[in-house]
């Protein structure tokens, strides 16, 4: 172990992740994501998972680092706000997760449980970019069985009534899944859990060693899908347009309750030919019977005024439209208002996209356009 503060030098930056689950799998997974720098909290080395992630850095030659605590992370490198920004998006941050109150994350679910923060993809518009603030590195949890305990205590109050719990509130835990094997044990806690329900979304593709997981029908998977057009310009460093479509079909054909979420919806030069092109592909890659028990959520771009200020400074290049002038204000439940399109471009876009989701999936749900 190295001491507080000191590099272990570079060996090797980009390599195949091994496996680091409880099941100790020893199948080959997609070659996924590596962070540049670890830092670990030392309580995390008394656990199991936080022991086999440290082996596998050590051995991989990423250099590490010791913290007191993972919501404090002030050295990293870096000698402008962009720069720390890029490096802290290529950090991982291994703790434990002390707060074991869950959060509510309606309507997707009754609660957000806390496996991860953070996400190593690189999304324009997307939400973390603000409710993160200056903390945009990644943090993973080791104290898995403390999580899943405190999830029984929240299921065991609600019971007989099914309480679900979402997985991707503040992360995709899929990119995060070969490292840590999080996902699988939580797949299959919840399995065991008459009233439990799991779901969680993801733009990533490395679900091979969720796809023999016991899920006993109670963890539902959901993908993050959109155009190429979308993913190609405001989606970089997450799983490409074929990865996500291919990696639906695993989980269909694995037994999973299986969603999409369009999102964000964009209007460009373009658009009709993409999204169309978008759920023909999905039809498919799909099992003839996917359509039954398939669920989709729609989201049209918005943004906030502080997230175009974040967005813009963080991603000055960036061809993601945030004309104020050009947009619908709404006021959102908190208080805090956003921009969206003006209805008739929104209709639009829930029309056109909706008559091609039942086109090809006529027994599909449509759980809501916002």
């Amino acid at each position: 172990m190295c001491k507080l503060g000191l590099f272990i030098p570079v060996q090797r930056r980009f390599i195949n992740p091994v496996p680091v689950s409880t099941t100790d799998r020893t199948d080959s997974l997609h070659s996924s994501f590596v962070p540049e720098l670890v830092y670990f909290e030392p309580s995390a080395l008394d656990y199991p998972k936080g022991k086999r992630i440290m082996e596998w850095v050590a051995a991989a030659g990423i250099p590490y680092r010791m913290t007191n605590s993972h919501n404090r992370i002030t050295n990293l490198p870096g000698e402008s706000e962009l720069e720390q920004y890029k490096i802290a998006k290529r950090t991982l941050v291994v703790g434990i997760r002390k707060t074991l109150k869950f959060d509510q994350s309606k309507p997707s679910a009754e609660y957000a449980i806390p496996i991860a923060t953070g996400c190593m993809g690189h999304c324009h518009y997307c939400y973390l970019q603000t409710t993160l603030g200056s903390k945009p590195y990644i943090r993973v949890y080791v104290n898995m069985d403390e999580i899943m305990q405190a999830a029984k205590g929240y299921i065991d109050e609600r019971a007989p009534q099914n309480t679900r719990f979402e997985a991707a509130c503040t992360s995709d835990p899929v990119g995060l899944e070969p490292i840590t094997g999080s996902l699988r044990e939580l797949i299959e806690f919840m399995a065991d859990e008459e009233y439990g329900r799991l779901r969680f979304v993801t733009k990533f593709h490395y679900v091979d060693s969720l796809l023999d997981a016991r899920h006993n029908g109670h963890t539902r998977v959901r993908f993050s899908v959109n155009s190429k057009y979308v993913i190609k310009h405001f989606e970089p460093a997450t799983s490409r347009f074929e990865q996500r479509i291919e990696a639906a079909g695993k989980i269909a054909r694995a037994g999973y309750p299986l969603g999409f979420i369009i999102a964000p919806i964009i209007w460009y030069e373009g658009w009709q030919e993409g999204y169309a092109e978008l759920l023909s592909s999905l039809a498919a890659a799909l099992p003839k019977d996917a359509s039954a028990g398939l669920t989709f959520e729609m989201i049209q771009h918005r943004f906030t005024k502080t997230a175009k200020n974040v967005i813009e400074r963080r991603y000055p290049k960036t061809k993601l439209e945030m004309d104020i002038d050009k947009r619908k204000y709404k006021w959102g439940r908190w208080g805090q208002g956003k921009y969206v399109y003006p209805d008739e471009q929104a209709n639009a876009l829930r029309m056109f996209i909706s008559e091609r989701i039942f086109e090809h999936f006529p027994d599909a749900t449509i759980d809501y356009f916002t």
